[in-house]
């Protein structure tokens, strides 16, 4: 049974359909993928699942009760989201940002433990040497992983995460995903925004593929990252294959036409305007 289905979802705003009739199963123990290219409707589904995102149609089940029945408080120590802004206007600490993942849990039993849930979610994001730092101080990869602390610190066990990578450097990279994977091995459910790929296959037990507000394709990594599903969702030829050493799914942009020596290739955007920067700047 899964732990959140969105059914039938329908999210309209200024006269465009941002989600189309759009159903979802996610499940505990796993980490949940959703790819697609810019605008296609992920954080929006994202945003539904985590009840944030009001849909014009359907719903949303969290363990087995509709969305709009949960109190606010029940919900957020039930769920966590990250979302993809990470901006604070005000000079809180790292670690104040943190405890606020504490906050669901005030005034209950849990909340005798926060001292140590807050430690243990900053080393998990290699954070706690920032612990004194003000947020509005940090890079934008470390607000990053900051804010992904705050959501651990919440104890939730679901998980949503909304591009977490994005300004993220490759080792913490790894470290999110990681992160990610060990919640889901836990028995927590995750599910994750991402635009890198390789990234979401080499992480994830299921892709959700979604273009113009639909799910184009849903399944493992090897389903749903086909050479010709992705380019014709995408736009772009690549080249699907298996890295030689550790047996990682490759996904590649085929860019052997802008490398062909000798032979001039036809721009695919007028460079007019390009040709003129290079010039002036020159």
């Amino acid at each position: 049974m899964p732990v959140v289905s969105a059914e039938g979802v329908t999210v309209r705003l200024g006269g465009r359909t941002l989600l189309d009739s759009v159903d979802l199963e996610i499940y505990a123990g796993e980490v949940l993928a959703l790819v697609g290219p810019n605008g296609a409707g992920k954080s929006t589904l994202l945003g539904v699942v985590a009840g944030d995102t009001h849909p014009d149609a359907g719903r949303t089940v969290l363990d087995g009760r509709d969305l709009r029945r949960w109190r606010l408080g029940d919900l957020a120590r039930r769920r966590a989201l990250l979302t993809q802004a990470n901006s604070v206007a005000f000079p809180f600490t790292v670690r104040e940002i943190v405890a606020m993942g504490r906050a669901p849990w005030a005034a209950r039993p849990e909340g005798d433990h926060d001292e140590e849930v807050i430690e243990e979610s900053l080393a998990a994001t290699d954070t706690a040497h920032l612990r004194s730092r003000t947020f509005p101080t940090l890079s934008g990869g470390e607000k990053a992983r900051v804010s992904l602390s705050r959501a651990l610190a919440q104890r939730a066990g679901v998980l949503l995460l909304d591009e977490p990578t994005a300004a993220v450097d490759l080792r913490h990279q790894e470290v999110v995903l990681e992160l990610a994977r060990t919640v889901a091995d836990a028995g927590g459910a995750v599910v994750v925004v991402l635009h890198d790929l390789e990234l979401a296959a080499a992480w994830s037990d299921r892709l959700v593929m979604i273009s113009d507000g639909r799910i184009r394709a849903e399944g493992s990594p090897e389903q749903v990252l086909t050479s010709e599903l992705v380019e014709e969702v995408y736009q772009q030829t690549v080249v699907v294959d298996r890295h030689p050493v550790t047996g990682d799914l490759l996904v590649t942009p085929d860019r052997r036409r802008f490398r062909t020596a000798r032979t001039p290739v036809e721009p695919a955007v007028d460079t007019t305007h390009a040709s003129a920067l290079v010039k002036e700047f020159s």
